[in-house]
């Protein structure tokens, strides 16, 4: 969806710096305190390497995905030194995968693929983790009943992160345009499937289908922020209103904590601490009774906002219409 020019939104406006470092952020708005201080700096080190020796974005994050099911295998074990390297093993899939974004805009080597793959490296990690929490339990003395939370947190996740996800591109769409936006729309995905053969394209066809429901996951838990896109790409093709574009940022912006917190870092801190204490089943109760009330408070009061511009839309559509 192309609808918000450079000249309407620019970086500029939302990023006060324009260091080296500061250009391969998202954006201030969306990035945690715990990725600025700590991923990013080492993420961006490791970037600038791959950039000198000629290492691509999506090599990096397939490198994450062994280091990632690595850790949840790790976690099995009931060993507290096994699980602290799987610990370690688990921080520093998260540090390629800040490196594989930052090194994508330090080269400008983005592509849609690198996003997919990005997001099924996530999932490939706690896909390990849950099953590894799963057979750990069974060892301890938990019944095959332990399947079900298991299964349940695991998809309580894939809504959480695929939610989180939209709504921080949703924001940085607004803030700085398509070109510091990864927003996608399942017509536009639709189309681009559809084009595709399953004799020819077999394997992109596979990943640009899986893509593609997950956008209408992201976009069916989203009404009223569909019904915005929709207005603005209709009544704005050549990029949104500087006043738009403010008052958007002024009251999404306090959403983005939610975003954070029901992605990596806070499920990982409480995943080690009951690793620590030996109690990892408890990680499932968390996911399910902690993260997705979350969930909800993020996906209704980010409705509210939708809600809120698509009536001052169209509200001052009608008043022009009557001006005429």
């Amino acid at each position: 969806m192309n609808t918000v020019s450079k000249k309407t939104a620019t970086p500029e406006t939302v990023e006060p710096t324009n260091t080296a470092f500061q250009n391969t952020l998202k954006s201030s708005d969306t990035e945690e305190t715990i990725d600025i201080w700590f991923y990013r700096p080492i993420g961006y080190q490791i970037a600038r390497f791959c950039a000198w020796v000629g290492i691509t974005p999506n090599t990096v994050t397939i490198i994450s995905i062994f280091f990632g099911v690595a850790a949840g295998i790790l976690f099995y074990d009931q060993s507290l030194t096994i699980n602290v390297i799987g610990m370690l093993s688990l921080v520093f899939a998260n540090m390629l995968d800040s490196t594989d974004g930052q090194l994508a805009r330090m080269t400008n080597n983005k592509s849609r693929l690198g996003r997919i793959l990005d997001g099924v490296a996530g999932d490939f990690w706690f896909i390990s983790i849950h099953v590894a929490i799963c057979l750990r339990s069974m060892n301890e003395g938990w019944s095959a009943l332990i399947w079900v939370p298991g299964v349940l947190a695991g998809a309580s996740h894939v809504v959480q992160s695929a939610m989180a996800d939209y709504y921080r591109n949703v924001h940085l769409f607004f803030i700085k345009g398509t070109s510091g936006s990864e927003l996608d729309n399942s017509r536009d995905l639709q189309r681009e499937y559809d084009q595709l053969s399953w004799s020819r394209n077999f394997g992109m066809k596979l990943v640009a289908r899986n893509y593609l429901n997950y956008t209408k996951l992201q976009e069916r838990f989203s009404p009223n922020l569909q019904k915005l896109l929709a207005v603005i790409r209709e009544k704005y093709p050549n990029g949104l209103p500087t006043k738009l574009v403010t008052d958007f940022r002024a009251q999404n912006k306090p959403l983005m904590k939610y975003t954070n917190i029901v992605q990596f870092n806070t499920r990982v801190l409480f995943l080690f601490l009951w690793l620590f204490i030996d109690q990892a089943w408890i990680y499932f109760m968390f996911d399910i009774f902690v993260l997705n009330p979350i969930l909800i408070y993020m996906c209704v009061k980010q409705e509210g906002v939708s809600r809120y511009f698509y009536q001052q839309i169209q509200t001052a559509r009608a008043n022009e219409y009557k001006a005429l």
